[in-house]
């Protein structure tokens, strides 16, 4: 098994680890995150030998150098996993695409552009074409009518990046995501909420509309004093 003490970078641009780090002195981070203050290089690495863990340097431009005790190999394969899914995340963030028709139904309208919403809610871009055949290039005016509509019922998640226009037998427009939008059911819900409550002046006019209470118990002393005198 290859021991710790002969893990070294090699690299370029990586860091200094363990032998390679040739200065005298060096400000040290202990395993555990602790500043244990400026000491040698040689007491800093007999440290980290004796925890079986490696000596990096993570700041070679400062004065001393600040090493951290750790393990190199493992900090390494997070480094590289935290790489792979930062790629993974950026192939799969791009830009989508929609195609429709100028005389495109209701339900088909509807339903592609669910898919667009969906698409720029998960971050994509979405390249939306209007595709034109045979006398139907001759009417732009058509396509443009449905790419408005889009944008219309879009508005809160979408912005757009590149107007329509017309490529070759096709119109195209580009929506972005809209940062600034509020999720749909946290808007509902706050509508809804402000549509039970009753405006404050309504409140007050239905309070002093509530007829007042007869002073049931005189009415009744009276009577009884009454019934005695006869």
């Amino acid at each position: 098994m290859k021991s710790k003490e002969s893990v070294i970078a090699t690299v370029p641009g990586d860091h200094r680890v363990n032998e390679r780090i040739r200065v005298e002195s060096v400000r040290l981070i202990d395993n555990e995150g602790n500043q244990r203050g400026v000491t040698t290089t040689r007491e800093a690495l007999a440290l980290a030998r004796s925890l079986d863990l490696d000596l990096v340097e993570i700041a070679p431009t400062a004065q001393p150098p600040v090493c951290r005790i750790m393990d190199y190999g493992k900090f390494k394969f997070d480094e590289a996993q935290k790489a792979k899914e930062s790629r993974r995340k950026t192939q799969n963030v791009g830009v989508k695409e929609m195609k429709y028709r100028p005389k495109i139904g209701p339900g088909d309208f509807d339903t592609k552009t669910r898919l667009v919403e969906k698409f720029l809610t998960e971050g994509h871009k979405v390249k939306v074409t209007i595709m034109f055949r045979g006398r139907e290039s001759a009417h732009p005016e058509l396509g443009k009518k449905i790419l408005d509509r889009i944008v219309e019922k879009l508005v809160d998640v979408a912005k757009v990046e590149s107007a329509a226009k017309l490529d070759g037998r096709n119109m195209i427009m580009v929506l972005g995501p809209e940062k600034k939008a509020k999720p749909k059911a946290e808007t509902a819900k706050g509508e809804t909420a402000k549509a039970e409550l009753p405006p404050v002046d309504d409140v007050k006019s239905a309070v002093s509309a509530v007829p007042a209470v007869p002073p049931v118990v005189e009415a009744n002393a009276a009577t009884q004093e009454s019934q005695e005198e006869s």
